[in-house]
C-alpha cells in the first residue's frame, strides 16, 4: 500500500500500475503509470476525490479501510471521467452504496452513459463549495483539459489543487508521493511525453484553465498521475504554461524515414552542422524505429521542426506520413521548419510534407526544403547544412 498523508487532513490512497503495456491502448509505459486518488477528511465529512482504473479496484479499497477504517466516504468527487480513473465508480457505489458521487452536469452525464448510476447524485456549477468541516471543496470547471467534463478540486484551508489529468506525467511512484520526497528528474521528460500524447491538442483550453486558478495559492497541486508537485509547482505550471501556447524550447527535432540510407545521409548532414553552428539540443528520430510517443514528445518540446523522407508509390513515406498526421491531429503551432527528402524518378515526398506542414499551419515563417535525386551527391549535401543554417540562424535570433 502507498498511502501517504500529504498534509493535514489530505491523505494519498492511489495505486501504481506497472503490469499495462500501453496507456489507452497506444502509448508505451516503460515505467508504468499511476492512477491518483485522494482523500480529503474533514470533522464532518469525508470525499474521495477521484477513482482508479478498474483492475485497481481491491488495492483502492484497502487504502481507503487503512485510512479511514470501514466508514464510508460520504462523497465521491469525479474531476475526470476517462476509465483510467472513474473505471471503479460502479465498484465504488456498490462497496459504499450512501456515498454521493459529485459531478458536473456533463459529468453526470456521462455516470449514466458509462455506469448506468443516476441515483444519490450531485450536480455541481462552477465555484460551488461542499463544507466537509474546518475544510471545504470549491469547484473549478475547466472544460476540454481534456475532455469536456474537466473540472478542478480546491481546499483553500490547506491550499491544495487537485487537477485531473492536468500537470500529470507517466511513470509510476517508487515509494514517495511528494516531490519533496523524492527525485524529480525522470518524470520531466514524461510530463512532456504525457501532455504531448494526451493533452496537446487542447492547448488553448490548457491556457484558459491556467488563467482560471492563477490567483489561487497552491501549497499542494495533486494530479491524477505522478507526483504530488509541492517544492516545484513554479517549474510544473511553467511547464504547462510554455505547451499551451505551443512555445518549444531551443532545439530541433529531425524526423525522417529512409529504406535504403539516403535520405538518412541527409538528416545526418543536417544534425552535423546544427551542431557546428551551436544547437545543443539535437533529437533524431527514424520515424521507422522510434515510437510515435516519444516523436511527439521532442516535436512539442523543441522549437525547430526538420521533417525528411523518400518518395514511397509516389507518394510520401507511410511512417512519416503517420507522424506529419499525428501533428496535424494535435494543431501544433509555431515551429521553425525545414523539410528534405530524396527520390529515384518521382519528386513526390517532400511536396507532400510541405502540403501537410501548410494544412497544420505549423511553421512560423518560411519553410526550407532540400530534395536529392537518387544518392545524395555533394551539392545535396551542401543544400542540407544551406537548410541547416536557415533553421539555426531563425532559432539562435529569437
Amino acid at each position: 500500500m502507498n498511502i501517504k498523508e500529504i498534509c493535514d487532513g489530505i491523505y494519498y490512497v492511489g495505486v501504481n500500475d506497472r503490469t499495462t503495456h500501453r496507456f489507452e491502448a497506444l502509448w508505451p509505459l516503460p515505467d508504468g503509470v499511476s492512477y491518483n486518488s485522494y482523500i480529503v477528511k474533514g470533522s464532518a465529512k469525508t470525499a474521495l476525490i477521484d477513482g482508479v482504473e478498474l483492475s485497481a479496484c481491491d488495492r483502492l479499497r484497502e487504502n481507503l479501510i487503512a485510512t479511514i477504517g470501514d466508514v464510508a466516504p460520504d462523497y465521491l468527487v469525479i474531476n475526470h471521467m476517462e476509465p483510467d480513473h472513474s473505471g471503479s465508480v460502479r465498484v465504488l457505489r456498490s462497496m459504499f452504496p450512501d456515498m454521493t458521487i459529485v459531478g458536473n452536469a456533463k459529468t453526470l452525464e456521462m455516470v449514466r452513459g458509462f455506469y448506468g448510476i443516476a441515483d444519490n447524485v450531485m450536480r455541481i456549477a462552477d465555484g460551488d463549495c461542499i463544507d466537509l468541516g474546518g475544510l471545504s471543496l470549491k469547484f473549478v470547471i475547466t472544460p476540454m483539459v481534456h475532455w469536456p467534463e474537466t473540472m478542478m478540486t480546491y481546499v483553500a484551508e490547506r491550499k491544495a489543487l487537485f487537477t485531473g489529468d492536468a500537470f500529470g506525467c507517466f511513470g509510476a511512484l517508487c515509494g514517495a508521493v511528494t516531490d519533496s520526497d523524492m527525485n524529480t528528474e525522470p518524470y520531466f521528460p514524461e510530463m512532456y511525453r504525457y501532455y504531448s500524447n494526451i493533452v496537446g491538442k487542447y492547448g488553448m483550453f490548457v491556457g484558459k484553465a491556467l488563467q482560471k486558478v492563477a490567483n489561487l495559492e497552491m501549497d499542494f497541486i495533486c494530479p491524477t498521475h505522478g507526483p504530488v508537485w509541492h517544492e516545484q509547482i513554479d517549474r510544473v505550471v511553467s511547464i504547462y504554461d510554455r505547451l499551451s501556447r505551443y512555445e518549444g524550447e531551443d532545439g530541433v527535432t529531425i524526423v525522417y524515414g529512409s529504406m535504403y540510407g539516403n535520405t538518412e545521409d541527409m538528416a545526418e548532414a543536417i544534425a552535423s552542422r546544427l551542431a557546428e553552428r551551436g544547437i545543443r539540443n539535437i533529437r533524431m528520430h527514424n520515424a521507422s524505429v522510434s515510437h510515435l510517443s516519444y516523436i511527439l514528445s521532442d516535436i512539442f518540446r523543441y522549437k525547430g521542426l526538420i521533417v525528411g523522407a523518400p518518395t514511397y508509390s509516389n507518394t510520401l513515406f507511410p511512417p512519416v506520413e503517420a507522424v506529419m498526421n499525428a501533428v496535424k491531429t494535435r494543431e501544433l503551432k509555431n515551429r521553425v521548419i525545414g523539410t528534405f527528402g530524396s527520390f529515384t524518378w518521382a519528386p513526390q515526398a517532400v511536396k507532400r510534407i510541405n502540403q501537410l506542414m501548410d494544412e497544420s499551419k505549423l511553421y512560423c515563417d518560411e519553410v526550407v526544403s532540400v530534395e536529392a535525386k537518387q544518392a545524395p551527391g555533394a551539392d545535396a549535401i551542401a543544400e542540407c547544412r544551406r537548410l541547416a543554417d536557415s533553421v539555426a540562424d531563425r532559432i539562435l535570433r529569437s
